[in-house]
């Protein structure tokens, strides 16, 4: 691939929650969408989930030439690929299917039209063996859910995937806002979802084990290390968390007790019992809460904290271009 030809029309294979949040921030960028999934009403699904993202992309702010209208839909994959500068496969996390697909893809699209799978665990080098006459245009492009609120992208080719199709993904995603990263080796379940299930084990045994309760294990990541994590990653906070020796008096002064604690740290099994014992404790938590409501409270604050993260990124921006005095 030597064109760079700009990416303006994208195609959505597979409309479920990951792919629909794709065409909402996709449509909000300006770009044309072209969606095609063969579940029944999934087109008036997709559209009615992009009229209810729109108020959170406004807030965020819209391109110039953003509009709903600019999405089209049909169930015929050929269709929907036709004229497409850029595929986001949404499609299940089952490699044969994926497989099959890519095949039909490799076949109907131009060789230099880059195929960007959602997928969160299954790796490139496993999906691309299904394309073989141009598996250097397939890449993972991993949002974190949902895509068009958390900035997030991980990119991560196969072993046939080509640097300049890596270098193209990454240039397309972070033009349209999006905080990528490159894995330079693949892992099963990339990076961010490795870290969610570190944590998720522990979370899982202090429950089981009667330690704390859901609410309260909940409570004590959100409003300790998560507020945090919402600003600085974990090698940064223990960098600061060095004072003014930085991260090497950190690990002077930690390294004992942390890895003294990961030796003590739990492997739950999720037995019938103990997903049992998850699920009553998270219901507690929940109360009369509902899914919607815990949505728009997760959005809201969400929202805020990429607000104010903007506004900081901005004004650094700014002090950084003032000149010296």
């Amino acid at each position: 691939m030597t064109e760079t030809k700009p990416i303006r029309r994208i195609a959505i294979i597979g409309t479920g929650v990951i792919g629909a949040s794709w065409t909402a921030l996709f449509l909000a960028k300006g770009l044309q969408v072209v969606a095609t999934d063969v579940a029944p009403n999934a087109e008036a699904a997709l559209r009615k989930f992009v009229e209810t993202a729109w108020p959170t992309l406004e807030r965020l702010g819209l391109s110039p030439d953003a509009s709903q209208s600019n999405l089209k839909f049909t169930t015929d994959l050929a269709q929907a690929v036709a004229g497409a500068d850029l595929v986001q496969e949404n499609g299940p996390e089952r490699i044969d299917f994926k497989k099959q697909l890519y095949g039909q893809l490799d076949e109907l699209l131009p060789s230099d039209v880059i195929i960007a799978s959602s997928s969160s665990g299954l790796t490139m080098s496993e999906i691309q063996s299904g394309c073989p006459l141009h598996p250097e245009r397939c890449v993972i492009a991993h949002p974190f859910n949902p895509p068009h609120v958390i900035p997030l992208v991980e990119i991560v080719g196969g072993a046939k995937t080509s640097e300049e199709t890596i270098r193209r993904a990454s240039d397309f995603y972070t033009s349209i806002g999006k905080r990528t990263i490159r894995l330079n080796k693949e892992v099963p379940g990339h990076v961010a979802n490795r870290l969610q299930a570190a944590l998720a084990r522990e979370v899982y045994h202090l429950v089981a084990e009667g330690v704390v309760s859901a609410a309260d294990v909940d409570a004590a990541l959100c409003w300790g290390p998560g507020l945090r994590w919402g600003v600085m990653g974990n090698l940064m906070l223990n960098h600061v968390g060095g004072g003014p020796g930085g991260i090497e008096h950190f690990f002077q002064q930690f390294a004992g007790p942390l890895t003294a604690w990961w030796k003590v740290l739990g492997s739950p099994v999720l037995t019938p019992d103990v997903q049992k014992m998850l699920i009553d404790s998270v219901h507690a938590e929940v109360g009369s809460r509902t899914i919607e409501q815990l949505e728009a409270e997760r959005d809201e604050v969400l929202l805020g904290l990429i607000e104010l993260r903007n506004k900081v990124a901005r004004s650094s921006q700014t002090k950084s271009t003032e000149p010296v005095a």
